[in-house]
């Protein structure tokens, strides 16, 4: 097997597109065709289904770009493993949430380039059960996820915890609100949420389906600042962890409610597939790192 055509392969399924993988493997885009052409021949069955856009593996496709992944990583180990001067080369794709995002592109990531400058840093933002399930397919090498409290990695994956904090409810100033507020109160008001396959929205819409109450939500948002913004508006009930809110220009726009009998928190994990091979060490760099980064914002 010649490894150009299946790294041809990985970058056209990752990318969605010949012209995208030509420009990351800076190939012309007859060329990446006329490697994959090679791949299928050899293999003897069709990889790509050439008629879907983006491009999308077929079954076949999907079996080879699992098996393959594991391949390239594996020369990837190979070349650190006998390279005299023992330094890490290759790939490190690496997984991060929305929550983590602002901690995790700052000193963590800035930790492995330090640490490991031959080794090329791919980040790729998403939930956290996309990213689970993507380090399972070996399609990430590693994730810093986040997962409501009481909710742990799937047993394949190797798991580091990273601690939970609490979620606090938030609603405008303005809004009258009792002392406490119950689930039946809340069903009544709309809410400022993160877009579906959050993982913690799935936990509060269990908690309604389970008391037979509606899950209204007013308006869907990825970003948390804007979110926030929304809230301060009057548009509906938020959450968000209380160092978010201690940072945030507009929290003085904004009241926490407390809700009886519910006190949600969510739980940071580092996962990865064992093993971790060449990429052990930075796995574990990037962890310290952001485990340092997410006890210095609690303690602020």
């Amino acid at each position: 097997m010649n490894t150009h055509d299946l790294v041809a392969f990985v970058a056209v399924v990752e990318t969605g597109s010949i012209v995208a993988a030509s420009a990351r493997l800076n190939l012309t885009q007859p060329g990446v065709t006329r490697r994959i052409q090679n791949l299928e021949e050899m293999l003897g069955a069709q990889l790509l289904d050439r008629l879907s856009k983006p491009l999308k593996p077929t079954a076949a496709g999907v079996e080879a770009y699992e098996q393959g992944r594991r391949v390239l990583r594996m020369l990837d180990d190979l070349k650190s493993g006998v390279a005299n001067d023992g330094v890490v080369r290759g790939e490190f794709r690496l997984g991060l949430t929305p929550f983590l995002s602002e901690a995790g592109l700052t000193g963590p990531l800035d930790a492995v380039r330090g640490e490991f400058p031959a080794l090329a840093l791919r980040v790729v933002s998403g939930w956290s059960p996309n990213h689970m399930e993507r380090v399972s397919r070996n399609e990430l090498d590693a994730a810093a996820i986040c997962l409501p409290d009481g909710t742990a990695p799937p047993d394949d994956l190797e798991a580091s915890d990273l601690g939970a904090q609490p979620v606090v409810f938030v609603v405008a100033r303005e809004m009258k609100t009792p002392k406490f507020v119950d689930l039946e109160w809340l069903s009544r008001t709309g809410w400022v949420i993160n877009q579906d396959g959050c993982g913690f929205r799935q936990t509060l819409k269990r908690h309604f389906d389970a008391a037979h109450l509606p899950f209204n939500i007013a308006v869907e948002a990825l970003d948390s600042e804007l979110r926030l913004s929304l809230v301060a508006r009057g548009l509906g009930i938020g959450l968000v962890t209380p160092v978010a809110l201690k940072r945030s220009p507009i929290r003085n726009r904004l009241k926490i409610v407390k809700i009886a009998d519910f006190n949600p928190a969510v739980r940071a994990w580092i996962v990865h597939r064992p093993p971790a091979g060449r990429l052990a060490r930075p796995i574990e760099v990037f962890r310290s790192a952001l485990d340092r980064e997410l006890q210095a914002l609690i303690s602020g």
